[in-house]
């Protein structure tokens, strides 16, 4: 779906007039409604991250001016059909053949455009968010933004909770397996607005379940912003494989929480990938509640054309006997930078923590610049905990070995960073996404 312009009027500043409309306009519950107009009164009292601030130290938001943005109040009419969404668009999207996801959401900024269900299992809930609100609202009340992600959590995540637009709801109740994906897919269709999307997903005990985020726009000439949240909830002996791909265009100012929640003997393993956007700032935490929990925790980022990445990763331990492990790998050129903040803290009954953190970085030239701050804090004395950061550059003899064998430089670099990404990409359970990744490298690396 190509970025088309907007009509005026349905466009709306961010006011605590414009939070009202927004609920009207899908029907909402007053509990709703008032639990936006809270989170919007936290947004304005708490003030705008500074560099003072040790998490957005190296992230410089002067550029940013909220209030020249807008949202899109008014909800769209679902499509006819997929070719409809894809008409226009310069991507590939990722929507998996049919007989390989068991439900697929796609939503923008107009709300949710597309939505299907396959035959789901007793008990399975996969909807919109909206939908959930009003058929599902005990779940949601419990769930939304009060445990992982809550509207106090910071000025982002405040407007987020004031101003979502729409979003993705999977409840998967109890013993229940599901082993194809969901699938939700967020597009921004309108030039100059802002999009809020949610994920909120919930796998109860002994339940098994697989979910994968797409954010994907064009490349437009003016500004965007775009908020996401994603909570996901892990109860005890529960398992759970979830992969995010962003590829927002060039003019999107991109602010994405991620918070998973895990019961004891549960399972998360996760991948986030980030390609696009002007300026993305992820927050990925794992809270790992439970006694013998794991969190897997990958990233793969490639910046190029002056993009900014700031991924700060939270690993939580509280309980002992749980596992953490955390790789990010990312690729720099033409300028791009990219900012690394990792903690593992290890509260003082979580004995027998085993917990590692690793970044690596390879930058393609001398324009490019990465930074890496690994962190721990432990306040138990049985525990193994080990992080790490390394930022290197290309080994010319390395690209020499390969044309002195008849390959191209281009396609020699394109050699190195794909063996350099490799190690995470054949973890990624999806053959799809993995030459999807494959295609977007070989794209950056010019080749």
């Amino acid at each position: 779906m190509s970025v088309t312009a907007s009509s005026v009027e349905n466009l709306a500043a961010f006011t605590a007039d414009t939070v009202r409309a927004l609920s009207a306009s899908r029907n909402e519950p007053e509990w709703m409604l008032q639990k936006r107009l809270d989170a919007f009164a936290i947004y304005e009292q708490l003030p705008m991250p500074a560099r003072t601030d040790e998490e957005w130290r190296r992230t410089d938001l002067r550029m940013l001016k909220p209030e020249r943005f807008a949202i899109e109040t008014a909800a769209q009419t679902q499509s006819a059909s997929l070719d409809a969404i894809l008409s226009g668009s310069e991507h590939q999207m990722q929507f998996g053949a049919a007989d390989q996801r068991v439900g697929l959401s796609v939503v923008s900024d107009h709300g949710t455009v597309w939505h299907e269900a396959g035959e789901l299992p007793d008990g399975v809930i996969f909807t919109d968010l909206t939908t959930a609100v009003s058929e599902h609202p005990d779940l949601v009340r419990e769930y939304f933004m009060t445990q992982a992600v809550p509207a106090d959590f910071g000025k982002f995540q405040a407007l987020h909770a004031a101003l979502w637009q729409t979003g993705t709801f999977l409840y998967v109740p109890e013993g229940v397996t599901v082993d194809l994906p969901f699938r939700s897919f967020a597009l921004q269709t309108t030039t100059g607005s802002s999009l809020f999307t949610h994920s909120l997903v919930v796998v109860e005990k002994q339940a098994e379940a697989f979910f994968v985020d797409a954010f994907q726009s064009d490349t437009a000439e003016e500004a965007s912003f775009t908020s996401a949240v994603v909570e996901l909830f892990l109860k005890d002996d529960a398992r759970l494989r979830y992969v995010q791909v962003q590829d927002w265009g060039r003019h999107v100012w991109n602010f994405m929480t991620q918070r998973a929640i895990l019961g004891t003997d549960s399972e998360l393993k996760s991948l986030e990938v980030t390609l696009g956007s002007r300026f993305t700032k992820n927050s990925i935490g794992s809270h790992l509640r439970g006694e013998n929990s794991l969190a897997e925790m990958l990233g793969i980022y490639f910046g190029d054309q002056k993009q900014f990445f700031d991924h700060h990763t939270w690993q939580l331990h509280e309980s002992p006997y749980a596992t953490s492990d955390l790789e990010f790998k990312g690729a720099l050129k033409e300028g791009a930078r990219s900012v690394y903040s990792g903690l593992i803290k290890v509260e003082e009954g979580a004995q027998k923590t085993d917990a590692y953190q690793q970044n690596r970085n390879l930058v393609l030239d001398s324009s490019s610049r990465a930074d890496s701050m690994p962190n721990l804090e432990i306040a138990a004395n049985d525990v193994r905990c080990t992080h790490g950061a390394t930022v290197s550059q290309v080994e010319e003899e390395h690209l020499f070995y390969c044309q002195a064998r008849g390959i191209p430089r281009a396609e020699a670099q394109k050699l190195v960073v794909e063996g350099f990404f490799r190690p995470v990409i054949d973890r990624i359970p999806v053959e799809e996404i993995q030459d999807f990744l494959q295609t977007a490298i070989a794209r950056k690396v010019g080749y």
